[in-house]
């Protein structure tokens, strides 16, 4: 089988926490991998953003990246990019008529990607497989950053009604879908993220006391650490804030230390807004702000870490608390999207209901204060991680592929500009 992925606003060979890189990247990156080594020949499509990068880059046997010149290499903000859906659209479809390539079945992630791929599947007779990692509605409902348009909210109706599949991270995904979409259930199909769990390992006491040692944080520190893109819906405002708490209140017994590591994402964020929020809350000694990492150095930032928080205000899934737990860090989260599938409250970590200031600064003390717990958490934190694997996603997704393949009619169901299938 070939597949076309479309992963139009960033690429997956982009390091996360960068920009508009993140969770997509590192899912449509370990998916297209492992895919190809299960013999499924994959082209992800991206918007190219260097022209040094050229135009196709072969990541490993039967995985090519295939940046595709749509607007101009920079100035383009991600607001910008509806106006370069035809562009990248039609540089699709020429990269494919020059090559004589023909694909099975296209895989959409995102809502823009999903707009070119339910057009280029519509024109090429072949299935459409989406899958949106966010949605507007459900970002909306949790109340933070800029709203989402409305715009947007109707192109995902359009998707969820056009596309042959949907693949969801997460059953709690599929319950928000049915909450804020009109969906055919039948349609989703549920497959787990995975991580790579022979990178992210805990290592040994050694490996903790050389991470701490490179990072300047003394060795008897009590360190949270959040990785992430800085923007309020990620939450590290939550962290700060619930972290300044913990200080004034002085019950720790030993120097605490933040580690917040990863760029700022969003028209409206900064890692200045971050920091002034750090001093407001007495941080300014305690908090170390680290620039984005490439996965091989992200280890040691986990490792390095007592405990790793995920704040988020909704995660389709939460690969970063599955990167920590894999390597023996527990894990405090907001108990919000596929978050509670992704930790085992109680077992592997804690999950804190709501965004509240006390709540959290009550989650994290209590598990800072308790060693033992502590230990015992990150000890099954790795068994807890060995769940998920990018294998394993791979030969879902496969699975899925073959499903909607066997079971697609060309021409069979029309589809309407309007998001309606015709029967």
């Amino acid at each position: 089988m070939r597949v076309a992925m479309i992963s139009m606003h960033t690429s997956p060979l982009e390091q996360p926490g960068i920009g508009d890189a993140g969770g997509m990247n590192v899912y449509v990156h370990n998916t297209a991998t492992q895919l190809a080594r299960q013999g499924v020949e994959v082209d992800v499509f991206t918007r190219a953003t260097r022209p040094s990068q050229g135009e196709v880059v072969e990541v490993e046997p039967g995985y090519r990246v295939v940046n595709v010149v749509a607007g101009p290499y920079e100035g383009l903000e991600k607001a910008d990019l509806p106006t370069q859906l035809a562009a990248f659209a039609g540089g699709i479809v020429q990269f494919a008529r020059t090559n004589a390539r023909a694909y099975d079945l296209i895989h959409s992630h995102y809502w823009l990607s999903g707009q070119v791929g339910w057009l280029l599947a519509d024109l090429a007779g072949i299935p459409l497989v989406h899958t949106g990692h966010t949605w507007a509605a459900v970002k909306n409902a949790a109340g933070t950053d800029s709203a989402e348009s409305e715009a947007r909210r109707i192109c995902e109706q359009q998707l969820v009604d056009n596309a042959d599949a949907l693949v969801v991270n997460t059953s709690e995904e599929t319950a928000e879908l049915a909450r804020f979409y009109d969906v055919d259930p039948a349609k989703i199909s549920v497959v787990s993220p995975g991580a790579d769990t022979e990178l992210f390992t805990p290592g040994t006491n050694r490996n903790t006391e050389l991470a701490r040692r490179h990072l300047g944080i003394p060795l008897h520190a009590k360190v949270v650490a959040f990785v992430g893109r800085l923007q309020d819906f990620k939450g590290p405002q939550v962290l700060l804030r619930a972290m300044g708490e913990v200080v004034r209140r002085g019950r720790v017994g030993a120097p605490v230390r933040v580690i917040v590591c990863g760029g700022a994402s969003g028209s409206d964020a900064s890692v200045e807004r971050y920091r002034a929020i750090a001093e407001e809350e007495g941080l300014r000694r305690v908090v170390r702000f680290l620039g984005p990492r490439p996965p091989e150095e992200l280890v040691s930032v986990y490792q390095a870490a007592d405990i790793v928080a995920v704040p988020s205000y909704n995660e389709s899934f939460g690969l970063v608390a599955v990167e920590a737990q894999a390597t023996g860090t527990p894990v405090v989260a907001a108990r919000v999207g596929g978050l509670p599938l992704a930790v085992a409250d109680g077992e592997t970590g804690v999950l804190v209901v709501g965004h509240e200031t006390p709540a959290w600064a009550d989650a994290l003390e209590q598990l800072l204060l308790d060693d033992q717990r502590r230990i015992a958490m990150g000890e099954a934190a790795t068994g807890h991680a060995a769940q998920f694997s990018w294998a394993a996603s791979a030969t879902q997704l496969a699975a899925v592929y073959e499903d909607v393949a066997r079971a697609f009619v060309p021409g069979g169901a029309g589809r309407d500009a309007a998001g309606v299938p015709e029967r």
